[in-house]
């Protein structure tokens, strides 16, 4: 038996126009190249560009707990509480006692020898994407993203 060709839905132009100008589509392609970008980048450090920020942002002390982080960082609390589960396994960092239900980590000396590890394989990375762009058109696509997130949260 032979299945005919799929039929072309009707609204294929709107569709056509969805993929074209969709911004939640282009803004996670973009995220996810600038992610590989930086993953490939930071291979040799054994770090992916998500733990080393993490890491970097805990180093601070700045973070009273998980919930203030995730929010900092928009970040789903239980996706940001695996990544840092996986982080203790690996012994970069370890929960610290604190007051109440709060939780929070503290990066060990293995988690700030492999962030100075990392640093200069994230710095290679960050001239090449900045470079590419140029530093005052990175400038402008930082303030650009801010907003886009002020817009997206709802807090213009």
């Amino acid at each position: 038996m032979t299945t005919d060709a799929p039929q072309p839905v009707s609204t294929a132009p709107a569709l056509d126009d969805i993929a074209r100008t969709c911004v939640a589509l282009h803004v996670r392609m973009t995220a996810r190249a600038v992610t590989r970008a930086y993953d490939e980048a930071m291979r040799p450090s054994g770090l992916k560009i998500t733990q080393f920020v993490l890491l970097s942002a805990l180093s601070t002390g700045a973070w009273r707990s998980v919930t203030e982080l995730a929010e900092r960082f928009a970040l789903e609390r239980t996706s940001l509480t695996r990544n840092l589960q996986l982080l203790v396994a690996s012994g970069l960092i370890e929960p610290v006692a604190c007051k109440g239900r709060a939780s929070i980590h503290a990066v060990t000396d293995k988690g700030r020898a492999a962030i100075e590890a990392a640093i200069p394989h994230w710095r290679q990375a960050q001239e090449r994407i900045e470079g590419g762009l140029g530093k005052d058109n990175w400038s402008e696509t930082r303030d650009r993203l801010k907003a886009l997130r002020r817009v997206a949260r709802g807090t213009v």
